[in-house]
């Protein structure tokens, strides 16, 4: 049988790849975005609930009416905005809600505009639906925008930019100032902006996190995507959502119908009491112990001569692996594995040239155990 051109141009991820020779090896993986949190209670507690009490059906394509309230309740709280429940869709992760309002807003040939280093499942969905890439690259440190060169870049093909704010794999935290600059070009050209904000609560230092939905020029020309896979330490359970218009969402729904039918029902429930009965402080306090553990792991890589900068967002760090033996980013890491057994991720996966072969992607959301094992790994070097 023949293999279609669609499947033929996906791949394993870099990530996964890393993952899977990690395991082989025994070793310390810090290249899968795992949240080594310990869940919630009022999590826990809601998924069993579900599963004792009967909620093993099918729900709405929409996800449970009393979850999407939540999520607007939360959005509004924490954002200051006015979204309601219709505006709101449960999909398998934040990576269904992606796809399924992708394939809403956009038609194969469409171009989107991804800002390097990006995320490589962003890319590849896109890809995988038959849109073509606009590569930007940013400028570290802080990776910032050429919006001279963005503004040039669009054309007739153009439709949507896609954000992640924080930033996986850089840790950069848009600015208000930059979210309007963007939402003032979106406005103009017609666009959607996709915003990708699954690491909202995992911002440290003096940075201040913006939903793309609180920029006007924004709010009707907007998706934003985010999830708990992180923030609850479920990954595994497979639940995000997107907000966005009614009409978007009402068509999204039926692509989610379609392909997912509908979110876990008794999970959906976990993440409904989390929602209803973790404190804001919850959140709060999981940025103050990641920023400990940011400080603790760039300090290590920074000694160990493998230069990183001190991110402001999300929980990952890109680190500049020259001084290790290989030709490119992939021997590296690899010479990095056998020597102190760490599993990170080559730059490649986040570039879509040269750009990255010098650097690996290193997450540090881990137990303090396994954060003090890496930092003594990494004094081997």
């Amino acid at each position: 049988m023949r293999i279609s051109k669609r499947a033929s141009d996906i791949s394993q991820s870099e990530i996964r790849a890393m993952s899977v020779l990690c395991r082989e090896k025994n070793g310390l993986n810090m290249a899968q975005g795992l949240c080594d949190l310990q869940v919630p209670a009022p999590v826990l507690k809601g998924a069993k609930e579900g599963l004792e009490s009967g909620q093993n059906s099918y729900t709405s394509a929409y996800g449970t009416h009393r979850l999407r309230e939540a999520i607007a309740k939360k959005q509004n709280t924490f954002y200051d905005q006015n979204v309601s429940a219709d505006n709101v869709l449960v999909s398998l992760g934040a990576t269904g809600a992606f796809y399924t309002t992708a394939m809403t807003l956009l038609n194969e040939g469409d171009e989107v505009v991804v800002f390097e280093p990006y995320y490589g499942y962003h890319v590849a969905t896109l890809k995988a639906i038959g849109c073509k890439i606009r590569y930007i690259t940013t400028t570290p440190p802080n990776y910032e925008i050429d919006f001279d060169l963005l503004e040039k870049s669009i054309g007739e093909d153009t439709k949507a930019i896609l954000i992640c704010n924080p930033s996986n794999p850089s840790g950069k935290v848009y600015s208000k100032q930059e979210l309007e600059t963007l939402g003032a070009l979106v406005k103009q050209k017609e666009m959607v902006l996709f915003s990708d904000e699954m690491y909202e609560h995992f911002v440290y230092d003096e940075a201040s996190f913006t939903s793309a939905l609180s920029i006007q020029s924004l709010q009707k020309r907007c998706v934003v995507i985010s999830g708990f896979s992180k923030i609850y330490s479920i990954t595994g359970w497979r639940l995000g959502y997107a907000i966005s218009e009614k009409a978007v969402i009402n068509h999204a729904s039926a692509l989610n119908d379609l392909v997912y039918v509908c979110p876990p029902a008794p999970l959906q429930n976990g993440v409904l009491r989390g929602l209803l009965e973790l404190p804001k402080a919850y959140y709060t306090d999981v940025a103050k112990q990641h920023q400990k553990k940011r400080d603790l792991f760039v300090k290590a890589l920074n000694d160990a001569g493998l230069k990183a900068q001190y991110v402001k967002g999300a929980y990952y760090v890109l680190a500049d692996i020259s001084p290790l033996a290989g030709e490119d980013d992939k021997q590296k890491v690899l010479t990095l594995l056998e020597r102190t057994g760490i599993a990170a991720v080559p730059g490649r996966a986040f570039y879509q040239d040269s750009e990255g072969l010098h650097l690996a992607r290193f997450c540090f959301s881990k137990k303090p155990e396994e954060l003090e094992e890496a930092i003594g790994r990494l004094k081997q070097l």
